[in-house]
């Protein structure tokens, strides 16, 4: 009896339900709407600061630009006005007469182009061989290399001078471009950094069907680094082109001259020919913009990329 009793007491207990925990408090919409603001802000004062950096340094160049296309009142007028009115093209035609531009143009090329070609080429060469090829002391003649940065150009430019007077270079395109064909400590440096990323086991698999070194660095070395070396050619480029110290040094005919030479023939003893200084300048400077706008994507790549992305990208 009284185990009935308490089995009917047990039955009228309802059974408790669960406690429900309460829901969590919505605040993942401020924090992101904050976050979102706080980021969008930050983008628009980068913006602002590019905008203002952009404008101090187009602005010489439109200045050039603008001086170009004046008469010689305008150029010296004050206060200076940066759009001339009416536009006047006559100092690019000046720029012909005064001085043979177009000698100077072609000379340029030629130690531009052959100081490109060497420079690329004994670059690659001796940084594939510091980063691939095992030797005794490959680590000490690196540092030594690497010492060669160190001295100015100014500690050898005596030396060099009656070195190349004793062979007969001077007044010759020789002196400007010889040296680049012995390699360029920075850009071995560049390019043995970019090499030592490349994966082994490309190469190691080359070997297996037969490949020699030459082999190796020419069709996959090469190819796998083709940012790397973009870099080096447009340095080159811009160093080569905008040379003056060299050719100053070396270059006594005017029929020899190059564009930074060239130039100085508009600063006379006595007065300064604005307008077709100006003309010629921009004149020169437009390969250099148009270069690095078709190559910016590869030079940026050369800088960033190291040789596992490059073999990514390029699908190898």
């Amino acid at each position: 009896m009284l185990l009935e009793e308490r089995y009917q007491a047990n039955r009228q207990i309802e059974p408790v339900q669960p406690a429900r925990m309460p829901g969590p408090i919505n605040q993942t919409k401020p924090v992101f709407k904050n976050y979102t603001r706080q980021k969008k802000l930050d983008r628009l004062m980068i913006y602002l600061m590019l905008v203002v950096l952009s404008i101090l340094f187009i602005l010489p160049f439109l200045w050039m630009v603008s001086t170009s296309i004046k008469t010689e009142s305008q150029a010296i007028s004050y206060p200076p006005t940066l759009w001339p009115a009416p536009f006047d093209f006559a100092n690019y035609r000046e720029v012909f007469e005064l001085v043979p531009f177009l000698q100077f143009y072609w000379n340029t090329i030629v130690v531009t182009g052959l100081t490109v070609i060497g420079t690329v080429a004994s670059s690659a060469v001796v940084a594939y061989a510091f980063a691939r090829i095992k030797g005794r002391g490959r680590s000490v003649w690196f540092i030594l290399l690497l010492c060669t940065m160190m001295l100015p150009p100014q500690v050898t430019m005596i030396p060099v001078y009656l070195i190349f007077t004793e062979l007969g270079w001077v007044n010759t395109f020789l002196p400007l471009v010889v040296p680049a064909f012995l390699g360029n400590a920075f850009f071995i440096f560049l390019l043995r950094q970019f090499f030592r990323a490349i994966p082994k086991e490309l190469e190691e698999s080359a070997i297996i069907d037969g490949c020699s070194l030459f082999g190796i660095f020419w069709r996959i070395v090469v190819p796998l680094s083709k940012p790397a070396l973009i870099t080096v050619a447009i340095l080159s480029f811009m160093g080569s082109w905008n040379d003056f110290l060299t050719p100053l040094i070396y270059l006594n005919d005017i029929d020899k001259y190059t564009l930074a030479l060239g130039l100085q023939m508009f600063n006379g003893q006595q007065t300064m020919q604005w307008g077709p200084m100006m003309a010629a300048s921009t004149m020169v400077i437009f390969p250099l913009v148009v270069l690095f706008f078709i190559a910016q994507k590869h030079f940026i790549q050369g800088i960033a990329l190291s040789g596992i992305k490059g073999y990514t990208l390029y699908g190898h």
